[in-house]
């Protein structure tokens, strides 16, 4: 393999055709020059220059060698740019989220992406266990939490607070204990996370969320009331799953004695690269986040 310091030497001297100037440039000795283009010739097992009194000549092993060199070196120069380039509004950036926020915040990151064209938003939704687990494996550049994180390789730090609702169809006008045991519990990946703070905070008879007959699941945030707006049980969700659910008529949020709010938390391995990209994207969560999602 050729040293690509005796090349950049030997195409710099074609270049500037002397040798005393072509030291100059590389910050070399005219010795030093003289004996990257023999250590060259030696490898390559032809002659490069041709001697003419104090000047020379390319051979035409010289001459294939420089233009393909010329070539070479200068996509080694860009790879070297390509590599220390590190531009904050281009390249993927990896976001998770609970599906909650994500109806909220999703919009917003195609908004930022559609201003900075060069920002490709890969944005997936999952719950706040499978989060941790992609951000620790290194699968995501940001996480969105609700609850802090559990492993010691994760770093955190506070970014809004979010009010969860117990939610039913619009004909259940009061709720008891027992009137959510007969409705039954619509589960989904947070459910039981969210339905034992709420009902915990209100309700005495609550001890777990295995007491809630469950009456139905989905995964999909965009569809978790449709069953309780048909009268089919009851769920707890946070306030922006339930604003932005277009059948509001059809469904009822009731006020409970003690109100409770879960934290959204932003989230990143400590041990990810700190990508400018990354960055930005940071700096314009905690712009798009106020006090309250």
């Amino acid at each position: 393999m050729i040293n690509p310091v005796w090349l950049r030497t030997f195409c710099t001297l074609v270049e500037v055709n002397h040798f005393t100037r072509t030291a100059e440039r590389l910050h070399m000795t005219q010795p030093g020059v003289s004996q990257h283009i023999h250590k060259l010739e030696q490898q390559l097992g032809h002659t490069l220059l041709e001697r003419q009194g104090k000047g020379f000549a390319l051979s035409n092993h010289g001459e294939r060698l420089y233009q393909r060199g010329r070539q070479l070196l200068q996509q080694w120069q860009g790879l070297e740019q390509h590599v220390r380039e590190d531009p904050e509004d281009e390249g993927v950036v990896h976001i998770l989220s609970p599906g909650s926020i994500g109806l909220k915040f999703y919009p917003q990151c195609l908004e930022l992406q559609q201003r900075h064209p060069k920002l490709v938003v890969d944005y997936r939704f999952a719950p706040n266990l499978a989060i941790e687990q992609a951000l620790v494996a290194g699968e995501a550049d940001v996480g969105l939490l609700t609850e802090l994180p559990r492993h010691g390789e994760l770093l955190c730090q506070p970014m809004a607070e979010e009010a969860l609702l117990l939610v039913t169809s619009s004909k259940e006008t009061a709720i008891s204990w027992q009137r959510l045991l007969e409705l039954g519990f619509i589960n989904h990946p947070d459910g039981a996370y969210h339905a034992r703070r709420l009902l915990s905070a209100n309700f005495g008879e609550f001890e777990s969320v295995s007491q809630l007959p469950v009456t139905g699941f989905s995964n999909q945030i965009g569809l978790i009331l449709e069953p309780v707006a048909r009268g089919l049980g009851f769920t707890v969700l946070p306030e922006t799953a339930v604003a932005m659910f277009p059948q509001k008529k059809d469904i009822r949020s009731h006020l409970l004695t003690h109100a409770v709010s879960e934290t959204i938390y932003q989230v990143k391995n400590k041990h990810s690269a700190e990508l400018a990209r990354v960055r930005f994207f940071e700096g314009q969560l905690r712009s798009l986040f106020s006090t309250k999602v």
